[in-house]
């Protein structure tokens, strides 16, 4: 068991974030705040994660340091190769240094994983050299409580490249939970070829440092603390910030102490 202080852990949290605006309505000046945020004085974020149409203004506003990531096959998950591929094109000409990806978890649902992994390999030779963290949708594929759908989706994803598994979309009405996250990082720990490479993006309903730190412990179990890092572990969450601000700032109630 380790021991992180709400300051070490909103600290690590910031360093880890994805700061995403994905409103159907986002314009260039929605997105030029969420880069302000991005480059705030507490420090930067891994990245702002926002859609194709506006990576490219994105990438304009930030440093080199932040990176731009940008949805693909969003939020409805169709089995379109010809569409992912084409989301995915976009993103690379906007000069974009990643892809979120969500995996086609109806297809998978109904059987049909060939259909899910034509999507992700399509995608993956159009980004190639890019990050791509694909998305489970995991809240939908563990509906039942049963987590081997999440397994299942895990490793196509990883059959396919991926170098993040992200849990959620955060356009259904379930997000990140820990039961998704463990099966992922199990799945990746399991993986000879992904176990020192792939890293874990929660995302949804995360809105508190206390609310990362159990996904920071399962990390910590099957991947070891060398993971804690941007390179293997993002979160996907505009409302944390806040709370991070809070904490570095002093203005937090928080204890002093919180076990992982």
């Amino acid at each position: 068991m380790t021991t992180m202080t709400p300051t070490e852990a909103a600290r690590l949290s910031l360093t880890c974030l994805d700061l995403t605006s994905l409103n159907d309505a986002d314009t260039e000046a929605d997105i030029a705040r969420l880069c302000e945020r991005a480059r705030a004085p507490l420090g930067p974020v891994a990245a702002v994660c926002v859609w194709p149409r506006l990576a490219a203004f994105a990438r304009a506003q930030l440093p080199a340091h932040i990176g731009v990531a940008a949805v693909a096959n969003f939020p409805d998950s169709r089995t379109d190769v010809e569409r992912a591929v084409r989301d995915t094109d976009e993103i690379v000409q906007a000069g974009a240094q990643e892809v979120d990806v969500v995996l086609p978890w109806r297809a998978l649902q109904a059987g049909d994983a060939a259909a899910v992994a034509a999507v992700l390999r399509s995608v993956r030779r159009t980004c190639e050299g890019l990050t791509l963290k694909v998305i489970l949708e995991s809240g939908e594929l563990g509906r039942s409580g049963d987590t081997a759908l999440i397994a299942r989706a895990s490793q196509l994803a990883l059959a396919e490249g991926a170098d993040f598994l992200k849990t959620s979309t955060g356009k259904t009405a379930h997000h990140a939970s820990l039961p998704a996250a463990e099966a992922m990082l199990a799945a990746i720990a399991a993986d000879p070829l992904a176990r020192d490479r792939v890293g874990l993006k929660p995302s949804g309903g995360l809105r508190t440092v206390a609310d990362v730190q159990p996904y920071l412990a399962l990390v910590v179990q099957h991947l070891g603390a060398g993971a804690l890092n941007p390179k293997r572990f993002r979160i996907g969450a505009s409302s944390l910030y806040a709370d991070i601000e809070a904490i570095l700032q002093g203005s937090s109630t928080a204890p002093d102490h919180h076990a992982y």
